[in-house]
Parts: C-alpha cells; structure tokens; sequence
C-alpha cells in the first residue's frame, strides 16, 4: 500500500451549512481534486437501516474508495466532502489514521435553520411525512441513532465537540472553521481565505464560477415528484441507469419548482433554543470569538441583537402541516 493516494483535504460538514457550494468553488482550483461523486462517506463507516437504504449513496468499500482518487494523484490536495465526518467520531479517527497531516475544513450555521433545512429536504425527498415539530420530537427520542438510521435533526447543531474532535487530532493551524453567513455575504473573501490556508494561488480563486446558487431551497412539484423522489425503486434505477448530474439536473429542474421557504413552527425554536444556547456560549469559548451568525434565529427584526420569543399567531401551514413563524431562514439549502 506504498503507493496508496488517500485524499489530504476534507469539508467535513455541518450538513445542510454550505458543503455543496464548498465542493463546487474548490474543486475549480488546479491544485485541488475532487471526484465527481461529493460525498462518499466513507470513512463514516455507514450502515443505514432497512428503511433509509435507498436513500443513501456511501463508498464501503476501500479499494472503490480509493479508485475515485485515481485521476487526482497529482494534484497536491485531494479531496473529500461528506458532511457525515463532522458528526462522526470514528470518521475523525479513520481520517487521522490513513491522513494524518490533512487539512480539515468545517462551515457552520445556525443550528436551528440548519436542522429546518435539513427537514425540508428531507420532506421534499419523501423521506418525511410529519410536520417539523413532530419529526424533531420522535427523532430526539430515538433510542436508535446514526447517520442513516436517525434524522439526527438536533445532533448534527451540537458543533463544540464535533469542532474540539478535529482540532485536538489535525491541530487547531489545520482546521478552518466557516461560517455559511460569510459564504454568502462574500464568497470571495472566503475563498481567498481557503487558499491561504491550503497555501495554493489565490489567482484561481478570484475566477471560480460563483453564479450558481447550491442545493438553494425549492418546492417539488407535487406530491408525486415527492413520491418518485421517496420510492425505492427510483432511487435504485437513478443510482444505477442515469449519470449523476443528468439526475441531479432531472431532480432540480423538472420534478422541483421555486418557491418561498416555509416559516418554521414556533414549538420547534423554543425547543431548539434551549439546547442550542449553552451549545453556542462553548463554542464561542472553544474558538475564542462570538459567533452571532449562530444566532439568526434568536434576533429580532429591529434589533438583530436582541433576542425574541417565538410568534404563536397568525403563522401559516408548514409541508406537512402545523403552525409555523418565520426564522430568518437563509436562501441556500445546502448539502
């Protein structure tokens, strides 16, 4: 295994948080690979229920693994971009293990709006039928949990010590931890930082096509495209007969449509508030800095400072019904 070329650079997550627009710019750059698969997942070491199979893509298998690295040998970074490491232990100890000068990077959001995201993706695709409220709930009280086998809808927000993990392994000079707010004020900026921290040309970073909006929320079409999206047999033929961005392009273009994101229900703010403030001030503390884009959802309008309650009247309809308030969601679902 002499010869063996791992990938040496890794966009670990949050999910729902800017990954997929990460991927994207990177993988522009001369000196960074990235296959065409996004996230292979595979030192999450994956094993999804019965259920939630088919609606899950990972690479188990090393030799597979390892072959999507073939091309990208000469570039001096290669690079992964599953958003399951963040969360994973064991895939912050596997990549240590086979890379351990690696370079790690994580981007952050709002944990409330990120775990809102992450439902409504998880609606649109048919892998959930219940309003945001009662899914967070059954989720939160699943004795089961795991990547594939849960939503893991609050878990995933719990970033201090899916930060501290990395850090304590890569050293705090190989993590750089984003914020999904500064990505989208200046991806530029960002970008340029990024390149600073690979220590590659900031020149090709200044022209990476930034037009596109990544995994931005959308509507399907109907119920059947959420059906379709959902179904067992679609996901195993679109794995097995369409080339990736053919069903991607079929998925984003002809079975979603624009429309406005849903307010999220006040229940699920108050409940995700009470885990995620003491979460936020030890973050803070971990990375020596406030972090007031992680608290989107606690400001009011005026006074972006200021904290607020949750509206309880007047709130439309989520997806799968209940009231619902306004979170100051953001305009990229990401991925």
């Amino acid at each position: 295994m002499a010869n063996t070329v791992w990938p040496n650079l890794f966009v670990v997550g949050a999910v729902k948080s800017g990954t997929t627009s990460l991927y994207a710019y990177l993988r522009q750059h001369p000196d960074i690979y990235f296959p065409e698969i996004k996230e292979p997942h595979f030192f999450a070491r994956l094993a999804p229920s019965r259920e939630q199979r088919h609606l899950i893509t990972f690479v188990g298998d090393q030799a597979d693994y390892l072959r999507l690295y073939e091309q990208g040998a000469h570039c001096r970074w290669r690079g992964d971009a599953s958003p399951s490491y963040l969360w994973s232990a064991p895939a912050a100890a596997g990549i240590a293990e086979v890379s351990p000068d690696a370079r790690v990077i994580a981007i952050l959001r709002d944990p409330i709006e990120r775990a809102y995201a992450q439902y409504l993706m998880d609606y649109s695709e048919g892998a959930i039928d219940r309003p945001f409220f009662e899914a967070l709930q059954i989720d939160w009280g699943r004795p089961d949990k795991g990547w594939g086998v849960s939503q893991l809808y609050v878990e995933l927000g719990c970033y201090t010590e899916q930060i501290r993990r990395y850090r304590t392994l890569f050293g705090r000079e190989r993590v750089l931890v984003l914020l999904l707010e500064d990505l989208k004020k200046d991806a530029r900026a960002v970008l340029a930082r990024i390149a600073r921290f690979l220590d590659v040309a900031e020149g090709p970073m200044a022209v990476v096509d930034i037009a596109e909006a990544h995994n931005h929320y959308k509507q399907p079409k109907g119920q059947w495209a959420r059906r379709l999206a959902g179904h067992p047999l679609s996901r195993f033929l679109g794995e097995r007969l369409i080339p990736r961005r053919l069903g991607e392009h079929i998925w984003e273009h002809w079975m979603q449509k624009e429309a406005a994101k849903p307010p999220i229900d006040p229940r699920a703010v108050a409940f995700l508030q009470e885990i995620y403030t003491p979460e936020i001030i030890a973050l803070e503390a971990e990375l020596g800095r406030p972090l007031p884009e992680l608290r989107r959802s606690w400001a009011g309008i005026a006074d972006p400072a200021a904290p607020r309650g949750p509206a309880t009247t007047g709130a439309p309809r989520s997806p799968g019904g209940g009231a619902l308030v306004e979170a100051g969601g953001p305009t990229h679902r990401i991925g």
